[in-house]
């Protein structure tokens, strides 16, 4: 809809001159407003002023516990948290915002700042006509053209944390503005198609002691490298297949520090555990293998995209050259739930006993490839293993890509012991 599309409108439902709402509504764009929530603001507006009460459109202060994503425009008087600054592109357009949280004694809430209004962690601020909109099922505030912006001498007291500093075992998908001081173990320079075309980026693994996390710099920093203690002021974390991913800007101050140790164990948990948090990265699972799935053995893939193809079709690059490789999907059993595990070419091959070319050998001279997945069956089925690796959940199911992989060397007759003596607990 056009911006004169929207003023008539707007003109038409509050029953006042197309002129002057077509100014405001040009003006709140102008500052980079989106225009449902600049027309929702102008709603307000003159909805309030043409009521029987003859108040003006000023919204009352309201506490961030009471604010849901049908609040509206709200007044606030809150600590700023966080603050965090990066570039979306937004109708065609780069456009800088600042994001973090807010919160009162009742609570807290993200927001996102589409103008400069100097915030920093700590202050106390009365933000007036805030525009509230739903993101990710929760309420979230709009600072915008429209919003007015006051700093208060004295500081709100608040439960909650001031500043962006966080351990990586505390992040969490939509944290904006957050610090960490981490160890590079993994890094990786490639090119990818980004909104601006082709672009170069750094993608690969970070850890302190508390856990190890994906990562992403879009603006690749010479002090990012493998081995690196680096200092990541002003990240924002988003989700990569259920867990959450560091993403590292333009905007993001580097800083190389003192050796970071990193925790050399993952998190123990169990199979139902682990899937109820949505996804792990690092994760060891232990259980019983119970099925050796179909798809396991000897496969195909794309040569162009790696994905595994059937009868030479990849579904994204059609007829294709396969070229052949292995992997096992097996059903882990805890006795809590149960999780795919999908064990790459390396560990596969430590499974059947043999490389790539040994195992297509072994297909020849049966000519049946099926032979593979047969042996590796045998070799899983039934017995206890020791996963590590990252867990995903979507709506496909429960995966665990896994890092590790080791046989449980404990006597079974001795496992049976302390499972019964939990029992009579």
């Amino acid at each position: 809809m056009s911006l004169d599309d929207a003023a008539e409108e707007l003109a038409s439902t509050l029953g006042v001159d197309k002129t002057e709402v077509k100014a405001d509504l040009e003006k709140l764009v102008s500052y980079s407003v989106p225009m449902d929530e600049a027309k929702q603001s102008l709603r307000r507006k003159y909805g309030d002023a043409g009521s029987s009460s003859g108040q003006s459109g000023s919204p009352p202060k309201t506490e961030i516990d009471d604010i849901t994503p049908e609040s509206g425009n709200v007044s606030v008087t809150a600590r700023v948290l966080t603050v965090g600054k990066r570039s979306i592109r937004y109708e065609g357009e780069d456009q800088i915002i600042f994001e973090g949280e807010l919160a009162d004694e009742s609570g807290r809430i993200s927001y996102t700042a589409w103008n400069d209004f100097s915030l920093s962690p700590g202050d106390t601020i009365t933000a007036g006509n805030a525009g509230v909109r739903e993101w990710d099922g929760e309420p979230e505030l709009n600072l915008g053209g429209s919003t007015t912006v006051t700093m208060q001498e004295e500081p709100l007291s608040v439960p909650y944390e001031i500043g962006g500093e966080r351990d990586l075992i505390d992040l969490e998908p939509g944290d904006r503005g957050r610090t960490v001081d981490v160890r590079v173990l993994e890094v990786e320079r490639r090119m990818i198609n980004g909104r601006d075309g082709e672009t170069e980026i750094l993608s690969g693994e970070i850890g302190d002691e508390t856990t190890r996390l994906p990562f992403t710099d879009w603006d690749p920093h010479p002090e990012i490298s493998e081995g690196a203690s680096v200092r990541l002021a002003d990240v924002y974390v988003d989700e990569f297949r259920g867990v959450p991913s560091v993403n590292v800007t333009e905007f993001t101050a580097v800083e190389s520090i003192g050796d970071v140790e990193v925790n050399e164990s993952a998190t123990e948990m169990t199979v139902r555990a682990a899937v109820e948090s949505g996804g792990v990265y690092d994760v060891l699972l232990t259980g019983s293998v119970i099925e050796v799935r179909d798809g396991s053995g000897l496969i195909q893939r794309c040569p162009e995209c790696g994905r595994v193809v059937q009868n030479d079709q990849c579904r994204t690059h059609g007829q294709v050259d396969p070229e052949d490789d292995m992997r096992v999907k097996a059903i882990l059993d805890d006795g809590t739930e149960t999780v795919t595990v999908i064990l790459g070419s390396d560990l596969t091959a430590r499974v059947y006993g043999g490389s790539l070319d040994d195992a297509l050998e072994h297909a020849r001279d049966a000519m049946d490839r099926g032979v593979v997945a047969e042996r590796i069956a045998g070799a899983l089925e039934g017995r206890e293993f020791s996963v590590r690796g990252a867990l995903s959940v979507d709506e496909y199911g429960a995966n665990l890509n896994a890092t590790a992989f080791d046989e449980r060397a404990d006597d079974p007759k001795a496992l049976a012991t302390a499972f019964l003596s939990e029992v009579d607990a």
